[in-house]
């Protein structure tokens, strides 16, 4: 989005850096910099850094950073036009007209308020005749009208375009309709029919309040051919894998965790016994991008999934990405009941207050997991047992864990501390040879070393890149340096990334505008991070002769690209010649 140079200028000088992180990360002075736990990945040190004078933030665990503008798009997950937006309303600032982003945002905006509509379309028809079945399901499903108005939750009647005709009413066009997700298109004449029918509605909502999607179930289970659940589709403003049913309510609880379950059903019936901490996923297992939402308002997370091969596999795969996130984890098996919302029903909110707290961590579930493998009446499965419980004892990183385990283990297998302990310091002993073999590999590729953290980003010349690196590492600490590097042009990068953040900055520059990390427009996140990397890397003195020699390198090299190049197009041509019926 384009915004002009001054405006963008004067929203980063009246959000200065710190003032913004601030308000999410709990930051300490040491030296001219300021340090923080990483709000974007778990770390019990601090290794996020916020540069004031350079307006940067950086973490040197998950090596995210970038100006004020980019810390804004990933701890809110926005758009680089709605973060300028946001941060122009945190210090009241009009937003200059971009006919690119007033489109963008107003057809958000026209989104959000079509969903908002449908919300109380559905909402209005579960007490209509039309929906009175639905309205007896959820009474029956123990849904009080009181849960029910808290949640939003409606129907959507067996009709083909009771929906389309509502919001069609209500002035939104076929082509909004068509945005929304909430229709379906019909091959043959291009009509437009309602996504869900005689389904009871569940609306999604984001943790700002906006209605984003729905999620239905049919209430017809005798049609064998229909899911039964379906979820809008991807939107403008809906994806489902960076959003968690009930969140914008949960986040509000005061219990200190967060309970994440499989579905609408759980979270509904967790707040309605007073867990008001309960999210589900969305009808997908859990992503890291979930994950990482679900860090911004806990530190512990209580996993409850089905007690099904299904639901346990989904278990097994989120233990490892919530804790990647930086989460406690904890599993709770179900007892009698299938889900929590059977398990409510039967026993009430004592019993599963008893229940969470008897909820076992991850490695005790995991160890239980193992067990239920074997029998251990049988030697060979007995050793079985034990081998893999150490390779998962050997992963724990203290002592004490790992000594605590092994004694569960070894009585739980009848054999003596000792051989047990034995079992996991070889374990121990041969992951850590895994990991030292690991490193050494990485050691000793030095061109591997050296290339950039993303994967996203590759140097095809190392030599160039890293005198290219200097060159814009050292211009932005002191712009006033660019009129010493005039001889180079943005071509002359070997990286297309660094030759363009040359060419902006030379921009700037002749514009008379500030040259700042603050004023690169039009990168990535992850574009981002390398250049606030580079700078971050670059704290000594200003040397303008490696400046210089940098300068002269990327030349050098530039020039033996442009011979191989031209000594290729003629040798091609020589053999051309040489080719019989070529003729000059």
């Amino acid at each position: 989005m384009a915004f002009p140079p001054a405006f963008l200028d004067e929203l980063t000088a009246r959000n200065p850096i710190e003032d913004v992180v601030g308000q999410y990360v709990s930051l300490k002075r040491s030296g001219s910099n300021l340090f923080g736990l990483c709000p974007f990945h778990g770390e019990k040190t601090a290794s996020f850094s916020v540069a004031p004078d350079k307006g940067i933030y950086y973490c040197f665990g998950c090596h995210k950073g970038g100006s004020v503008i980019n810390f804004q798009m990933e701890i809110e997950g926005l758009s680089y036009p709605d973060a300028v937006r946001a941060l122009a309303k945190r210090v009241g600032m009009e937003v200059p007209e971009d006919e690119q982003y007033q489109s963008r945002y107003r057809q958000q905006e026209r989104l959000w308020a079509l969903h908002k509509e449908a919300a109380r379309f559905f909402h209005s028809q579960l007490y209509a005749p039309v929906g009175a079945q639905a309205l007896q399901y959820a009474y029956g499903r123990g849904m009080p009208k009181s849960v029910l108005t808290r949640f939003g939750i409606g129907y959507a009647p067996d009709s083909w375009s009771s929906l389309v005709d509502a919001l069609r009413k209500k002035g939104y066009t076929d082509q909004e309709l068509r945005d929304s997700g909430l229709v379906t298109i019909s091959k043959k004449n291009g009509n437009l029919f309602d996504r869900f029918r005689d389904r009871l509605m569940f609306p999604i909502i984001d943790v700002r309040g906006n209605v984003i999607g729905f999620g239905g179930r049919i209430m017809n289970d005798k049609d064998k051919n229909a899911a039964k659940y379906l979820n809008s589709p991807e939107t403008l403003i809906f994806n489902k894998r960076k959003n968690l049913f009930a969140l914008n309510l949960a986040k509000k609880s005061k219990l200190g965790y967060l309970i994440l379950v499989e579905g609408y059903m759980d979270a509904i019936a967790l707040h309605q016994y007073g867990f008001d901490c309960a999210v589900a996923s969305l009808g997908t297992a859990l992503t890291e991008d979930g994950a990482a939402l679900l860090s911004k308002y806990t530190d512990q997370v209580v996993l409850i999934y089905d007690g099904d091969t299904a639901g346990q596999n989904a278990t097994k795969r989120a233990i490892p990405i919530l804790e990647k996130a930086g989460l406690q984890v904890k599993v709770l098996q179900m007892r009698d009941a299938k889900d929590p919302d059977e398990f409510l029903k039967k026993f009430g909110a004592d019993r599963f207050k008893l229940l969470l707290e008897e909820s076992s961590n991850r490695v005790e579930y995991q160890l239980n997991a193992i067990l239920k493998k074997y029998d251990l009446r049988d030697d060979d499965q007995k050793v079985k047992y034990l081998q893999e419980s150490a390779e998962l004892i050997c992963t724990l990183s203290s002592s004490v864990q790992r000594e605590v385990y092994a004694g569960r283990v070894a009585e739980v297998a009848k054999i003596s501390m000792e051989a047990m302990k034995l079992e996991v310091n070889r374990a121990f002993k041969r992951r850590i040879a895994r990991e030292k073999k690991k490193q050494e590999k990485i050691d000793l590729s030095p061109a591997r070393n050296l290339q950039p953290k993303s994967r996203s980003i590759h140097y095809d010349n190392l030599k160039s890149a890293r005198a290219e690196e200097m060159v814009i590492g050292q211009t932005l600490r002191q712009p006033a340096l660019l009129d010493q590097t005039r001889e180079l042009t943005q071509e002359m990068f070997s990286s297309e990334l660094l030759g363009r953040v040359y060419g902006q900055m030379c921009r700037r520059h002749r514009e008379h505008l500030e040259v700042s990390v603050n004023g690169l427009t039009d990168f990535s996140p992850e574009e981002m991070s390398h250049i606030a990397g580079i700078l971050h890397s670059q704290q000594g003195p200003i040397n303008e002769q490696a400046l210089l020699d940098c300068v002269a390198a990327i030349r050098q090299e530039y020039q033996s690209r442009r011979v191989t190049t031209d000594e290729d197009i003629l040798a091609h041509m020589e053999r051309m010649k040489k080719s019989k019926g070529y003729k000059a």
